[in-house]
């Protein structure tokens, strides 16, 4: 039997899926539109998760960012995005090897997980990097947290690969707010949370900074500008309105 490209390149994926530990069955030699859509959908999920940590990566956290960026300029609640380094992740590596580098990786995105609430999304960005944003969370709630993050890691023991040694890291937290009834960016929030991240390292790591809560004085008028839209012949609708 000849096979197609297409034949090949489906076994790919489902193989690439087994090796992640995702099976999508299929019942005969040619997959249903279900099967295939289970297939692709699988696949998705698969490109926005960090592969050693299973975390949200990168690319599915600054979707979430974008999403919470939006939600603060329409309704005014404040989301706090944390940005998290490993203190000294270099000399893990070179002092007991890269086995133990991943399980201190994989074993901080545990802890983090573990600290946060079921609607904050924890997001593996690249290296020792991580990030965490925390929808309508204020002022003092994410002093709090964050603090209660660096001191979660700072106590954890983690297990070395050689089964018989544990280790102790620590972490730097920079943290900014959202800003409310304001349009921004992606990059600029990001930008402001990094820059207290190096000024926690800066101070000498294992430290929580977290940039003041924007102040945005906005009207009542200009609140109903942000919530009205346009209809399709170009009217203003004020959604309270709208049915």
């Amino acid at each position: 039997m000849t096979m197609r490209v297409a034949d090949l390149r489906l076994d790919h994926a489902r193989a690439l899926l087994r090796r992640s530990g995702v099976d999508v069955p299929v019942a005969g030699d040619v997959p249903t539109a279900q099967e295939l859509q289970a297939i692709i959908d699988a696949l998705c999920e698969l490109s926005e998760r960090d592969a050693l940590t299973g975390l949200p990566n990168r690319r599915a956290f600054l979707g979430r960012l974008a999403q919470e960026l939006d939600r603060s300029s329409r309704a005014g609640e404040t989301a706090l995005l944390l940005m998290l380094d490993i203190d000294h992740f270099k000399s893990v590596n070179d002092r007991h090897g890269h086995l133990a580098g991943d399980a201190v990786l994989r074993a901080v995105a545990r802890t983090l997980q573990e600290q946060v609430r079921p609607m904050d999304t924890v997001a593996r960005l690249g290296g020792e990097e991580y990030g965490i944003v925390l929808p309508n969370c204020g002022p003092g709630a994410g002093v709090m947290l964050a603090e209660r993050l660096r001191q979660a890691v700072a106590q954890q023991a983690i297990a070395l690969p050689d089964g018989r040694s544990a280790l102790h890291v620590t972490v730097s937290i920079g943290g900014a707010y959202s800003p409310a009834w304001v349009r921004s960016t992606v990059e600029h929030w990001l930008e402001r949370a990094d820059r207290q991240l190096y000024e926690a390292k800066r101070q000498g790591r294992n430290r929580v900074m977290i940039e003041a809560v924007p102040v945005s004085d906005v009207s009542a008028e200009e609140k109903q500008a942000l919530f009205a839209w346009s209809d399709p012949d170009g009217l203003i609708i004020d959604p309270a309105d709208a049915v």
